[in-house]
């Protein structure tokens, strides 16, 4: 068994198999899903697992160089901007349209149990050299 860091095997395999400009977007509960998109569905209930949760998780095991998240969520929901701030340096802003329109090209979207406007965000896979 493994001892710690993100359990669940197909979050596990989509992040070990990230090359560098490869797109994952944590998603909140509402967000439409390609089909053509894995979907990495660790939703729950209203709030579990939250947005926050998933994206620690995420983001210390993955090495990010961009990411992208909905304008529209300065005015909707600027907890979840402060949040993302903290944990990220530099966040780009794009519309939410456009966000949904990047969707497609996605290597997986993971789909969290958070019920809070627009808490997606879109990260760019780097490299640690």
């Amino acid at each position: 068994m493994k001892k710690g860091g993100i359990l669940n095997p197909q979050l596990n395999r989509i992040i070990s198999e990230m090359g560098h400009g490869d797109m994952l977007i944590i998603a909140d509960a509402g967000l439409p899903i390609p089909r053509e998109v894995e979907r990495i569905d660790l939703a729950l209930k209203c709030g579990t697992p939250s947005f926050a949760e998933v994206l620690q998780a995420v983001f210390s095991e993955l090495q990010i160089e961009e990411a992208y998240v909905a304008k529209e969520i300065k005015e909707k929901n600027p907890q979840t901007l402060n949040l993302i701030s903290s944990i990220i340096e530099e966040v780009k802003f794009i519309s939410h349209e456009e966000l949904k329109e990047l969707s497609k090209q996605a290597r997986a979207i993971i789909r969290t149990g958070e019920c809070s406007p627009y808490a997606n965000i879109i990260l760019i896979s780097g490299v640690l050299f």
